[in-house]
């Protein structure tokens, strides 16, 4: 069983969301596009911000990123585009 469930990453990513709004995430895919993304600029050099990273798998790291609060998954509505 992969702890923590993407059930459990869903409420901490859409836990500040009031009743009515629509959630940031909603989708087992969205929770793996989101990692995914982190786990590549973890490769690509980016440091860990989580304690007890060394040794563990980019792919791990940032899931435990994610389930700890330390990334945000933005909403399209939220996303900015540099110009």
């Amino acid at each position: 069983m992969i702890h923590p469930s993407y059930v459990e990453l869903m409420k901490v990513v859409n836990h500040d969301v009031v009743i009515g709004e629509e959630p940031v995430v909603n989708s087992r895919y969205s929770i793996a596009l989101a990692a995914s993304k982190r786990a590549r600029q973890i490769i690509a050099g980016d440091e860990p911000l989580v304690e007890g990273a060394k040794g563990k798998k980019p792919l791990s790291i940032a899931v435990d990123e994610i389930y700890q609060g330390k990334v945000k998954i933005l909403s399209d509505e939220d996303e900015v585009t540099e110009e």
